[in-house]
């Protein structure tokens, strides 16, 4: 796993470079001018264990989080009442539900049905509007995972998708933003769960009914995306809602998601806010 990282020091944040998962060094000055503009100096940080440091969610309050639904058939198999989507289907998280890796994700009463889902996630790097599937990943300046949290008794009441997906915690990111770059074919990775050690999902972005370039280009006629963007692109099978009986997430449970060349993402599960 390698990427751009963001971590705590003791005189604030950093932007860092993982290499493997053995060091963060400094930004490339370049790459920090490309994220943010030239008016902020390179991190002058010297080279330390990751152990050492608190990694934070490496996309800081982006703007928006457009996830998108249903976007693999084997999720459309599992879930009877969901349509197959002609074009693609779109949904909001909140920046304001956005954490990063091993913060916890809050169980907000005894009784909620709280679930997981794995995501590859998009990284918008330049401003777009109406992009073409031809030059959409152009606009991409990298790719993390997210876990794609759901109270499942709110999203289903009246089809509250915004309550239920985005309250705070319900949109984990990371644990880095590998570049585009070093990853030439999004729809060749491989997406995973896993609840305290056990694996519940695994498939390939090879199957999405949506490639990352259709997203990217269908959302972009409609909103323009901004840099610090975060585009989602949907869960296969093997979520907690759909299985018999229901297996739930509980206080207490490690969810971990990962996407392979990226890096998986841990978070806790606790009680309340």
């Amino acid at each position: 796993m390698s990427g751009v990282v963001r971590y705590r020091t003791e005189s604030g944040t950093v932007l860092g470079w993982l290499s493997g998962t053995s060091s963060v060094l400094p930004l490339r000055e370049q790459t920090w001018a490309e994220l943010f503009g030239s008016g902020r100096p390179t991190p002058d940080v010297e080279e330390q264990p990751v152990e050492c440091a608190e990694l934070l969610c490496p996309v800081d309050r982006p703007g928006k989080v457009l996830c998108a639904g249903i976007n693999y058939a084997s999720h459309k198999s599992e879930n009877p009442a969901a349509v197959l989507p002609q074009v693609p289907f779109f949904f909001s998280k909140l920046p304001s539900a956005v954490i990063g890796p091993g913060q916890a994700v809050p169980k907000p009463r005894p009784d909620t049905q709280l679930d997981y889902e794995v995501e590859l996630a998009v990284v918008i790097g330049r401003r777009a509007r109406m992009l073409t599937p031809a030059d959409a990943l152009g606009a991409v300046w990298g790719y993390t995972v997210m876990n794609d949290v759901s109270a499942r008794d709110i999203q289903f009441t009246d089809s509250q998708i915004t309550l239920g997906k985005g309250c705070d915690g319900f949109c984990p990111l990371g644990p880095c933003v590998v570049p585009a770059a070093e990853v030439p074919d999004p729809q060749n990775l491989i997406v995973s769960s896993y609840v305290n050690g056990e694996q519940r999902q695994r498939e390939s972005t090879a199957n999405m009914l949506f490639g990352v370039a259709d997203l990217l280009a269908y959302a972009s006629r409609y909103i323009t995306l901004e840099v610090g963007d975060v585009i989602t692109t949907g869960t296969p099978a093997g979520v907690g809602c759909f299985m018999q009986p229901q297996r739930w997430l509980e206080p207490g449970d490690l969810v971990e998601v990962q996407v392979d060349g990226i890096g998986r993402l841990s978070n806790p599960v606790v009680a309340g806010w």
